[in-house]
């Protein structure tokens, strides 16, 4: 389902809802990938951008009161279950940047976002395994 979302808390495992129609339990997907594109410098995942994801959720609501939206919607257990393998990457919207070979990304954008993504994560590594050192030196000093 471009499912990012399967409603449980943020993004993973699907958890049912107690009731839906007469009474077989249903699961609630988001939709988050369609129309998305995040990068870890150029276009960072910000909070604000699950601000819809927040409002169909209706955190601290009754389930009751979550309503089906283009991106949010249940999906029952039996129609999840005939699924093959239980897939749950369900989509239901259309991608309107995979339309068509010229609406992609020209390929000298798409390689200066992997570098750009495969840099910070060489960063973030680098500090991680900085960090280790450190800790062991500490230790080795006690």
């Amino acid at each position: 389902m471009s499912l990012n979302a399967t409603v449980n808390t943020k993004m993973g495992s699907a958890r049912t809802l107690p009731e839906g129609v007469n009474g077989v339990p249903r699961s609630t997907g988001y939709d988050f990938r369609v129309g998305q594109h995040f990068t870890l410098k150029q276009n960072p995942l910000r909070r604000d951008h699950l601000d819809d994801f927040v409002k169909c959720y209706r955190p601290g609501e009754p389930r009751t009161h979550r309503s089906e939206t283009e991106r949010f919607r249940p999906f029952d257990y039996e129609d999840l279950m005939a699924r093959d393998k239980v897939n749950l990457d369900i989509t239901w919207l259309k991608d309107p940047s995979l339309e068509g070979a010229d609406a992609l990304l020209p390929p000298e954008v798409i390689a200066q976002e992997i570098v750009e993504d495969l840099e910070a994560a060489l960063s973030e590594f680098a500090a991680i395994a900085e960090a280790l050192q450190q800790a062991r030196a500490r230790s080795a000093e006690s």
